[in-house]
Order: C-alpha cells, then structure tokens, then sequence
C-alpha cells in the first residue's frame, strides 16, 4: 500500500468520505457525521488527510487528524483530533487502519501536538477495539457529538 497525503477535498478523499458517510448513516440512521470540517483544517502543519492507495492506485482507506486547542467543546491545548478514519470494506483486515492510525500520530507529534484524541460511536465495535488495542484510553467527552448517548471519546499521549 502506497499512503500519501492528499488535500481533504481531493476527488478520492471526497469518495471515500461519502463513503464513510454512508456506514455512518447505515449504522446510526442519522445521516452521517455532522461535524463541521473545513478543508484547510487539514492542511499542514496544522492537520494532514492520508488516503491509502492499493498496487492499482485505487484508494481504500482514508483518515486525518486537525489541531485542536482549549475550547468550548471540551479540547485541549496540544490536541490533534482524528477524523475520517475508514477502510473500504473489502481492504478490511490487512491492517491498513493500523498503519493509517501510526502515520497520524506520528505527523501529529512531530508537527507538536501532544495528544491525539477522537470521538467514535457504540456501533462501531471494531474501531473502539483498534483504538484501545493501540493505547487509547477513554477521555472527558468532547466536540459535536460530546452529549451524545452513543458517543465514546478516546485519548492518547503523543
């Protein structure tokens, strides 16, 4: 697998976030993720957006993180926030979202972040199990989905 950093509004990461957007929806019958997202959030050295690219330079998988410092929504100074974290379904299980998660962090730290942070949801079982199987721990909600019942937030010194 080939990963390189792409704008956030590049055709594939598009693609792929409609993608997401449809397991979301699937999953919780909500529609889809509702965080605002702006495409500069993730343009360094404030954030980066990765896709994962197979041996015929189809994306498959996707995610990025963006600064987040001390706000009204429960962040902290030094925080990176994870997003768009996804595998296409028939990718699923060769550890593309493992190697996607360690470039992430490690982009983060060096750009200075200290923590990396994400919010996910009680239906997705299987990105609660990469995230806690990779040193995240739950943390104090935060963000758009903080007061939600389903909502399970996850932090991990960088």
């Amino acid at each position: 697998m080939n990963i390189r950093p792409v704008p956030f509004d590049h055709p594939d990461a598009v693609k792929l976030s409609d993608q997401v957007q449809e397991e979301y929806h699937a999953r919780y019958g909500d529609g889809g993720d509702a965080t605002t997202l702006d495409p500069s959030d993730f343009e360094p050295p404030n954030g980066l957006y990765l896709i994962a690219y197979d041996e015929h330079d189809d994306p498959v998988a996707t995610g990025g993180w963006r600064a987040q410092d001390a706000n009204g929504e429960g962040n902290e100074d030094g925080d990176a926030e994870l997003k768009r974290m996804y595998v296409i379904e028939q990718a699923r299980g060769l550890g593309l979202a493992r190697r996607m998660l360690a470039a992430l962090e490690e982009n983060a730290r060096t750009a200075g972040r200290t923590r990396m942070v994400l919010e996910t949801g009680t239906k997705q079982p299987e990105a609660i199990a990469l995230y806690t199987s990779s040193g995240y721990e739950p943390c104090v909600k935060f963000g758009y989905y903080r007061f939600h019942n389903d909502s399970r937030c996850f932090a991990k010194a960088l």
